[in-house]
């Protein structure tokens, strides 16, 4: 089973957004805090709409809570970079992989990628555009790591 993670996201809709996406996908979706927001924050309800029920929303208060939840599980952290070393399409994905987001202004910190088994980036064709939306990258990036695995498939 894939999971999205999402560390100290920020910004309430990009996260309501992807909660959308993993409800329609039934993926797990992992909250690190420090959050940016509230969870009951009006922007992220309305991002998610009324597919809330459909999320399997598990909070973790801290990076060290996260960690020893995810040990216990086991997988791979598949950390999204803009400095990943392998282009995710040619990235070869896994049914246990958690895929690491980071937040909107500062993406994964240097200690996340370090432990990950592997980054991966999306490529952009602008040198000027540095990265896609936090929800576009986690529904672009969920969506390939699905289409490798054959979920795609009704």
């Amino acid at each position: 089973m894939l999971r999205v993670v999402l560390i100290k996201p920020q910004i309430p809709p990009n996260t309501g957004n992807i909660a959308r996406t993993c409800a329609a996908t039934g993926t797990e979706l992992h909250l690190v805090g420090p959050l940016g927001f509230e969870i009951s924050d009006r922007h992220l309800k309305r991002a998610g709409l009324d597919y809330w029920p459909y999320v399997n929303l598990h909070q973790h208060s801290s990076l060290e809570a996260f960690t020893a939840f995810g040990q216990q599980l086991g997988g791979r952290w598949i950390g999204f970079s803009t400095k990943g070393s392998y282009n995710y399409v040619k990235f070869p994905f896994q049914p246990g992989d958690w895929l690491l987001f980071g937040s909107e202004t500062a993406g994964l910190a240097p200690s996340v990628l370090a432990a990950c088994a592997a980054t991966v980036y999306i490529p952009m064709n602008q040198p000027g555009v540095r990265s896609l939306n936090l929800s576009v990258s986690a529904a672009v990036g969920l969506f390939e790591a699905r289409r490798q695995l054959g979920y795609l498939e009704r």
